[in-house]
């Protein structure tokens, strides 16, 4: 999964800053083409760039169409051919054929759409941007494409005409518990795309020195979850096996729409977990949204492999193969 891109903030801060604006998006490519379809470029009228679209193959050429599309005020759906020497050279096994939609902010995407666009990523809403590159139609669809928005997976509609592209907010990991398989699930989790946070009023469990360069909390757990708000682009993973640190999370979780919730412990100690959940007032279908014992069963030793088998887990339910 791509990371989050921040070329339609650029763009808009670009357009209102009177510098001119367009938007480049990648609408087709090929398998092992180095940026997905959705991915963006966003061009300043004086030339100036945020963003990819192809990793270097076509930037150049992308930036002149654009530039002229800026003056004409149109859209323009590009198509380039990338030899196989051409792709050789920036890195890739192949080369293969790339389609890329250039819209220049105002004459062609409206301000207010975009702002509506950009305020409603910061605000970690779900949306699709849906062009009909034959009309020359766009909107903003907030409840809708339900299997693309779940597989983040931007793309072409069978009619071959309307381009959707799916603007999820960041993956986010939420793991209560500095412990060892804390240590090795967040680099684990962070190289898979997720935004991690680790939880754990233990300070010398959630140190700098255990997690260099990571977000830590030091709140108790129902607190620290409070803040960061719980959605349906969050997973939530427990650890420490102490109910006076996971409960209070899990409730929370529970309550709310997180995509996954994992609890560290043995079957033992999770028919107490679900009891507890029971007296606190859940019922069996939001208690049987808890993995427990945590992540798949691949007869992992270690907390390392623990972690592989979390992050696979939670790769599973997010695709819906679990």
């Amino acid at each position: 999964m791509e990371r989050f891109d921040n070329a339609p903030e650029i763009a808009l801060a670009w357009h209102r800053q009177g510098l001119g604006a367009a938007l480049a998006t990648v609408v087709e490519t090929w398998g092992s083409a180095p940026r997905r379809v959705g991915a963006q470029l966003a061009i300043g009228g004086d030339g100036r760039i945020e963003g990819s679209v192809s990793g270097g193959c076509v930037e150049g050429a992308v930036i002149v169409e654009a530039l002229e599309a800026l003056e004409d005020g149109e859209a323009r759906l590009l198509e380039f051919g990338v030899s196989d020497e051409d792709a050789f050279a920036v890195g890739l096994a192949c080369g293969g054929t790339i389609r890329v939609l250039v819209e220049p902010v105002g004459s062609v995407l409206p301000e207010p759409m975009l702002a509506e666009l950009v305020d409603a990523r910061a605000s970690r809403q779900a949306l699709a941007y849906v062009v009909d590159t034959a009309r020359g139609t766009r909107a903003l669809v907030r409840d809708g494409y339900r299997e693309r928005m779940r597989m983040d997976r931007s793309g072409f509609e069978e009619d071959g005409r309307t381009f959707v592209a799916v603007h999820n907010p960041p993956l986010r990991l939420i793991v209560v518990g500095a412990v060892h398989i804390a240590q090795a699930l967040v680099p684990m989790a962070r190289i898979a795309g997720y935004d991690p946070v680790v939880i754990d009023p233990r300070e010398a469990f959630a140190s700098d020195a255990r997690f260099p360069g990571e977000t830590i909390l030091h709140d108790w757990p129902d607190e620290a979850v409070s803040k960061l708000g719980l959605d349906a682009r969050t997973a939530l993973v427990l650890l420490t096996h102490d109910p006076k640190l996971d409960d209070p999370a899990l409730e929370a979780a529970l309550a709310a729409d997180v995509f996954y919730i994992g609890a560290l412990g043995s079957t033992r100690t999770h028919a107490k977990r679900v009891a507890r959940m029971h007296e606190a007032g859940f019922t069996d279908a939001q208690i049987g949204r808890i993995h427990g014992p945590v992540g798949l069963d691949i007869g992992a030793a270690g907390p390392a492999e623990i972690a592989v088998a979390i992050l696979a887990q939670m790769t599973a339910v997010l695709r819906g193969r679990a």
